[in-house]
């Protein structure tokens, strides 16, 4: 190689090793600093699409995952409720049983008729006061609730539960009938045993409800189980294509310090070279 003074390749040569060292060094401590091997674009513009569209599908899936403890919890508070006018409806039904026998006499048929109107009043009161964040579960404008578990628009990312879980479970809507109206003929000796069959006939109402609400919540358990295992395969693949690999990353950082302080060390003589001219003069 020809000695020259304006023209200085080697100092060019290490000049640009060293900007190569740098930027890897840099690189790595960026890696290393915020965990990921991509942090913008240009790191790996494919991997960099992907990675953001993952990201959005495990935000979304978040949401369902939400969404399904909601529905969980809805379809909990409705269960427990209807339990609830369920041991009222069984005692109302055992005091319709004692009143339908012959033996009572109208004092006692006074104090039964008393105790089935506060039972009725307070299904009543279950009934007005059963809501979950602000939707009545137990009125008679009760409609479907549809519920989103999935991340899509499509059906499969919906399930429905039915208007008919939360029809209206006061007096009127179980009987058809007003709270006296009700008390008075199971009072009555001569009518008591005919009101029987009524209310086994909306104990049998309230228990098909509960029972679908078993299967709804069954569903319900599924989905957040199958949003749990996307959630952590998404998760795995995430990790795959942007976390960074410390241990190679840090294999890497010092392979680029040592590249770097080495090339800074031979520009400092590769800067001095032209300079040997002067003993030729």
């Amino acid at each position: 190689m020809a000695l020259t003074i304006n023209t200085n390749l080697s100092s060019l040569i290490v000049q640009k090793n060293l900007n190569a060292a740098t930027t890897s060094l840099a690189r790595s401590i960026q890696r290393m600093t915020t965990g990921y091997k991509i942090n913008q674009a240009k790191d790996n513009a494919a991997g960099w699409s992907i990675s953001t569209d993952w990201k959005v599908q495990l935000s979304s899936l978040d949401i369902a995952s939400e969404n399904t403890s909601m529905g969980l919890d809805l379809l909990s508070t409705a269960e427990q409720n209807y339990d609830l006018i369920t041991s009222h409806l069984q005692r109302v039904r055992d005091l319709t049983e004692q009143a339908a026998n012959g033996t009572y006499g109208s004092t006692s048929l006074v104090a039964i008729n008393s105790e089935i109107v506060a039972r009725l009043d307070e299904i009543d009161r279950i009934s007005a006061n059963t809501e979950f964040n602000g939707i009545h579960l137990m009125s008679d404008t009760a409609s479907d609730i549809m519920l989103q578990v999935g991340i899509l628009a499509d059906a499969n990312s919906r399930i429905t539960l039915g208007a008919e879980l939360f029809g209206a479970a006061n007096t009127q809507g179980l009987f058809s009938s007003t709270i006296e109206d009700f008390a008075k003929a199971c009072t009555t000796t001569d009518t008591a045993s005919g009101q029987l069959t009524v209310i086994d006939e909306a104990i049998s109402n309230i228990s098909d409800r509960v029972t679908a609400i078993g299967s709804a919540q069954n569903r319900l358990e599924s989905a957040a189980t199958a949003l749990g295992v996307q959630t952590e395969n998404l998760t795995s693949s995430l990790s795959t294509i942007r976390d960074a690999d410390v241990a190679e990353e840090s294999s890497t950082y010092i392979q680029s310090q040592i590249l770097q302080q080495a090339a800074a060390t031979l520009l400092a003589t590769a800067n001095q070279a032209p300079s040997i001219a002067l003993n030729l003069v």
